[in-house]
């Protein structure tokens, strides 16, 4: 388009938050102060639950992975995730995961923020876990297992230390090198870091077992003799139909806790269970409504699947740091004609403008 084009009104323009804007966002906020305070939001809108839309994810199911869409809203945000599953895709040297999200307002439908979330979700995914486990895990827990050592798991070793006090991670992967990277990648950040040769070996003495792999089926990372008397379990793998991680024997035993149920009975661990088994959601145990960890031998269970809720904690997270950071740029993304009803009008206009 010629200099003689009409330029954009400033309604045009929605933030846009890169991959590269992110990752500069995090550095310049502090991965530890970027997880404490995203955490902080989440809680606050987990503590607002009811105030929300909730449906579960809008998934298109293949024989190679999922493609969702993640919606909700309030009285004045509408927010949606665009996020893919595809665990073939490491073998292709592509990501498991990639995603991007939208904050919307409700009074006019215009969009107010596009990000990447492929990062943030990784981050958004940690921060919530360690919510969680503030609220469910063994008092003073220092140890935590790591089932599971791809693109999630220094996200969820930083997130532990931050928000519950972990010190200790004991590291297992099939392939042992993804464990050598964890670790490699958390050196000098204040862990005292083993890689283990099983997984029996791994959960040996730790307070807090987090599993999150990612191959999609029915699998026994954990069995029912590796899960002892006062144990926190964060599942965080098992997050779509026919993809589990642990014994339904461990199930049985625990007690457990959910995001949103009618997402958590199709996608999460208790797809294994009947329909009626009794489920506690994490919002009422954050807003006092519920209770979470009541007994020293009581085995607890997060039974993490991710909600779209968490993902609009987020996206308001990163608005929030937009003004003060100016890490976005401006994208041209909403028509804005001087007279609302001749949008043909101004197509026409830009014709004139580019002949000239």
């Amino acid at each position: 388009m010629s200099s003689s084009a009409p330029a954009p009104s400033h309604l045009a323009y929605v933030p846009f938050v890169s991959v590269e804007n992110m990752m500069a966002l995090v550095h310049t906020i502090g991965i530890d102060v970027f997880l404490r305070e995203l955490a902080g939001y989440l809680e606050t809108d987990f503590r607002r639950w009811p105030e929300f839309d909730k449906t579960p994810r809008i998934a298109a199911h293949s024989a190679e992975g999922v493609i969702e869409l993640m919606p909700t809203s309030d009285s004045s945000l509408y927010g949606f995730k665009y996020v893919n599953g595809h665990p073939k895709n490491m073998k292709e040297g592509l990501q498991t995961v990639t995603a991007f999200g939208m904050l919307a307002d409700v009074g006019s439908g215009y969009p107010t923020l596009l990000s990447e979330m492929t990062i943030l979700t990784a981050l958004r995914t940690a921060a919530t876990s360690a919510m969680a486990a503030r609220y469910l895990a063994p008092a003073n827990s220092r140890t935590m297992a790591i089932i599971g050592n791809g693109a999630q798991s220094e996200f969820q070793g930083i997130a532990f230390r931050e928000l519950v006090g972990i010190r200790a991670l004991r590291l297992y992967d099939l392939d042992r090198s993804a464990s050598e990277k964890c670790a490699r990648n958390l050196a000098g950040m204040g862990f005292d870091i083993t890689i283990c040769d099983s997984p029996e070996t791994a959960v040996e003495n730790a307070d807090i077992i987090t599993t999150v792999t990612a191959d999609k089926q029915c699998a026994t990372i954990l069995s029912d003799n590796m899960v002892g008397a006062g144990i926190h379990i964060n599942a965080v793998g098992g997050d779509c139909p026919g993809k589990t991680e642990l014994h339904r024997d461990i199930l049985l035993r625990s007690s457990i806790f959910a995001e949103y149920p009618p997402q958590t009975r199709v996608e999460g661990e208790i797809q294994q269970l009947p329909d009626d088994h009794p489920v506690t959601e994490l919002w009422e145990v954050i807003a006092g409504k519920a209770q979470g960890r009541t007994g020293k031998g009581q085995i607890t269970l997060f039974d993490s699947v991710g909600f779209a809720i968490e993902d609009f904690s987020a996206l308001r997270y990163v608005r929030d740091k937009l003004e003060a950071t100016g890490l976005y740029e401006k994208l041209d993304m909403v028509a804005d004609p001087d007279n609302p009803r001749d949008l043909f009008g101004m197509l026409q206009r830009s014709k004139v403008a580019v002949a000239s």
